[in-house]
């Protein structure tokens, strides 16, 4: 019994995450229990959790009279939660810079980056699927680096921001040229920022990384004033409000 529930609150929380990020329902919408349970094929118990999880996330906000709408978001929104993610993972390569990292970690890290090298260098000039997995996975391992449960909550809870992860503009806008040598220089930073942590160089390995989330924010700007038409394909961008 607890393994169905835990199942019905996962699809609950896919289903439900993946329609507001979808843009299925706008900004400031208010969400019907029984017309979202019905859309989703599941009961109103573990729709209720889920609506809880992402009130907490930030993806939705609870309405004074009872229920909830969609949240909306302000392009500054957008920065400031990009500019977070980037102090908090910052902070991570700090403090793993300093108390250092397992060595079986850092090896599992070289290992990663070998592979998004290759993801880079494949015959048709960009293995796409095989870069967003395993940039996701140099990410992921970076909040364990300084083994601090506290750190890599907190990282995992800006990531969830719409637009704010490692990958959130990592869609099919890949087959721009220029897009794509934003994904080699995004490489070299993850190069250096494992260099820095593994020499030891808080400050540097810190900067480096901050630096590193800030290429999302260059990214985000650049797809609204230059190629507009892309940003649907992006997730949690039609939750953001336009000028």
């Amino acid at each position: 019994m607890p393994s169905r529930s835990l199942s019905q609150l996962d699809r609950a929380l896919r289903g439900l995450r993946s329609l507001v990020l979808s843009g299925e329902y706008v900004g400031g919408q208010r969400l019907s229990e029984v017309a979202m349970a019905a859309q989703l094929g599941l009961s109103r118990t573990p729709l209720r959790q889920a609506m809880d999880r992402l009130v907490a996330e930030g993806l939705l906000e609870r309405i004074e009279t009872g229920g909830c709408r969609v949240a909306s978001f302000t392009k500054d929104d957008i920065s400031d939660a990009i500019e977070m993610r980037g102090v908090i993972e910052g902070t991570a390569a700090r403090l793993a810079a300093e108390r250092g990292v397992d060595a079986a970690l850092l090896a599992q890290a070289g290992a990663i980056l070998d592979r998004i090298d290759q993801a880079l260098a494949a015959p048709d000039g960009l293995d796409f699927d095989r870069y967003v997995t395993q940039n996701a996975a140099f990410h992921d391992l970076l909040a364990k680096f300084p083994n601090s449960p506290i750190v890599a909550r907190e990282i995992q809870r800006m990531s969830l921001l719409p637009l704010a992860s490692p990958s959130a503009f990592l869609s099919d806008q890949a087959m721009i040229p220029d897009f794509q040598e934003s994904l080699r220089y995004a490489q070299r930073q993850h190069r250096a920022i494992l260099e820095a942590v593994t020499a030891g160089e808080g400050a540097r390995a810190e900067a480096l990384t901050r630096e590193h989330a800030r290429l999302a924010l260059i990214n985000f700007n650049h797809l609204n004033k230059s190629r507009p038409m892309l940003t649907r394909n992006v997730p949690g961008l039609a939750l953001v409000a336009s000028d």
